[in-house]
């Protein structure tokens, strides 16, 4: 363990023992002749006493030395020793949110009680929702992505000077030919293509690096875009020197926070390589000047670069709140299966403060009225590859309006699988001010909700279940109106 932790460790069952036995700092320091600062120290986690001045403290507090020492913690303190011990503090960047270890230390010694029960809490929360050890890492990432508006200018630089140093051209097509040629040449690679596909047990596993021979083994279903983006993320682990990286794609495991967050820049810095900022700009600029919506202009400038339309959208998530201010928007990404009632919300970023919408993990129904579950449903009894669609989403209930793109693709891994994925454009004062075709009557207006269960709307054709949420609390607030009036009666 680290040495503060085991500092901690030993002031928290000091500070345990003492107060059990009704004793003051000051009346422990008479008791054991040790100064009172100095006992202090010990029970904040600064100090960790030596055998001889521990060997008195067993002796005046009637306590076993090797209970004293021992870093197992009794039941009301054991929370705070899974998480100590665990080392979670120090795989997660703290620094990232501009939080000091030491901070956190400190708040534990000084309110132990207080802070076991609300580590308890949470785990039983993540227990109740089976929220798991990777679940907790790519929420850390997404916080860390939303709290800087999915925007890293040294990763945007750092991909200009990658440009320069390989010469090249960014107002041109990036293709997989360009990038193949730097992991073979500068960085030693070997590429095997038909490797992974003999293994029916990989499922969906695009590549696959090995890093004692530097080989890169690819599965032959990949498209151009999708070799080009494995590439890409490749470069990025090399060029930026990273060393702590996930080794497949999709990843089936990590070990570290560092790997997933490593994961996250080379990804980005995969998707401002491909979508170059001036040339998405450029072309944003142009969609956005206009008076009414031109879809064939959106669709061409996905189709303009040597990539997935998610890349495109993931893209637009970081150009977007930079460039034009624009910083209230979500990403969902969704995925269904032909036939089926199911739509599951795999991947979500929310830069804008609002709750709408937002992923649940209660098994409700999300509302059907979103153009990207409609869309899922059309493109899976169609023969398209990909379809494109947009609306503004009312929340009613929540007072607030969005502008929502939105392209559903099929599943190149899945058989009779679609994905979707959608972008919704807060729309207030300044995306009134940025974006001019908001006006357009071509703009189909619905009035949504999030799911079903919780939703207000009316007389919902698309309705999958009833509004059981808004029952029990129009029930819950008849039953407070009732009482209230009989309290007033008989007082």
């Amino acid at each position: 363990m680290e040495e503060d932790y085991i500092k901690l460790i030993f002031g928290l069952k000091l500070k345990q023992i003492r107060t059990d036995k009704n004793l003051s700092l000051l009346g422990l320091s008479k008791l054991s002749g040790l100064s009172k600062s100095y006992l202090n120290e010990i029970e904040n986690g600064k100090k960790y006493p030596k055998p001889d001045k521990i060997a008195i403290l067993s002796e005046k507090l009637d306590v076993p030395y090797d209970q004293m020492v021992s870093l197992k913690l009794d039941k009301n303190l054991a929370p705070i020793g899974d998480l100590l011990q665990s080392k979670i503090l120090k795989e997660i960047p703290l620094e990232l949110f501009g939080i000091k270890e030491s901070n956190l230390i400190d708040i534990v010694a000084n309110a132990p009680a207080k802070v076991n029960a609300f580590i308890s809490t949470i785990i039983e929360i993540a227990q109740n929702y089976n929220f798991s050890r990777e679940s907790f890492y790519l929420a850390s990432v997404r916080s860390f992505q939303e709290a800087n508006n999915n925007y890293f200018e040294n990763l945007e630089q750092s991909v200009l000077k990658f440009a320069e140093a390989y010469h090249i051209d960014l107002n041109e097509t990036i293709t997989s030919k360009d990038l193949e040629e730097v992991l073979v040449e500068e960085y030693g690679y070997t590429i095997e293509a038909n490797e992974l596909s003999k293994y029916e047990a990989l499922g969906n596993l695009r590549s696959m690096f090995v890093p004692k021979t530097k080989t890169l083994l690819l599965a032959n279903e990949i498209d151009e875009p999708q070799r080009t983006f494995i590439y890409a993320k490749e470069l990025a682990y090399n060029f930026l020197k990273i060393e702590q990286r996930l080794y497949t794609f999709p990843w089936i495991k990590f070990d570290t926070f560092d790997q997933v967050l490593n994961n996250f820049y080379a990804s980005y810095f995969a998707g401002a390589l491909i979508i170059p900022s001036a040339k998405i700009i450029s072309q944003l600029n142009h969609i956005f000047e206009k008076e009414t919506f031109d879809a064939s202009l959106f669709l061409k400038a996905i189709d303009s670069y040597n990539a997935s339309p998610e890349s495109f959208y993931q893209r637009l998530t970081n150009v977007i709140p930079k460039a034009f201010n624009i910083q209230n928007l979500f990403f969902l990404r969704f995925t269904h299966k032909a036939n089926s009632k199911n739509f599951y919300l795999k991947k979500e970023l929310h830069l804008s403060h609002q709750q709408s919408p937002h992923a649940n993990e209660t098994n409700e129904h999300y509302c059907r009225r979103w153009v990207s579950l409609k869309m899922l449903k059309d493109i899976s009894k169609s023969k398209s590859d990909h379809v494109f669609d947009y609306q503004i989403s009312n929340y009613k209930d929540d007072g607030v309006k969005y502008l929502v793109l939105s392209s559903a693709t099929k599943d190149p891994f899945k058989e009779n699988h679609y994905r979707n994925i959608t972008i919704g454009l807060l729309i207030n004062r300044q995306l009134q001010r940025k974006v001019n075709f908001l006006q357009d009557e071509i703009i189909e207006t619905k009035n949504v909700g999030v799911t079903c269960e919780r939703c207000a709307i009316k007389d919902c054709k698309d309705r999958e279940v009833p509004a059981v949420f808004l029952e029990k609390k129009a029930k819950n607030k008849k039953m407070e109106s009732i009482v209230s009036e009989l309290t007033t009666k008989f007082s």
